[in-house]
């Protein structure tokens, strides 16, 4: 049995979500940097083979390789676990209010 077997599907599914959020954010990243591959390739010492490997959907990107890629664009990283967000529907037969205002303990405006 191995480490995620108690519901590897959704591992898998909330793993390659991360990957597509890693890769638009690096994207967008290098966009507004007006880099290319081949900048960032170059920077970080490795192939644009490798380049496009990292920015693969399907990539399984290791910590090593997010901060390679950060101190390569001179950029932080910045992982935040938080709770999901319930569908409003949920939220209202519960009498639970999720929203950051109230659950930082600041008083909700209305």
């Amino acid at each position: 049995m191995g480490i995620f077997a108690r519901d590897e599907s959704r591992t898998t599914l909330a793993a390659s979500r991360i990957g597509r959020q890693a890769t638009a954010s690096l994207a967008g990243l290098l966009a507004g940097q007006g880099k290319t591959r081949s900048d960032l390739a170059a920077a970080m010492g490795v192939s644009p083979g490798r380049v496009s490997q990292i920015m693969s959907e399907d990539a399984n990107l290791t910590v090593r390789t997010l901060a390679a890629v950060a101190e390569a664009l001179d950029a932080d990283v910045q992982i935040t676990f938080r709770p999901r967000a319930q569908p409003t529907d949920a939220r209202a037969r519960s009498g639970t209010d999720t929203s950051p205002l109230h659950s930082s303990g600041l008083p909700a405006r209305h």
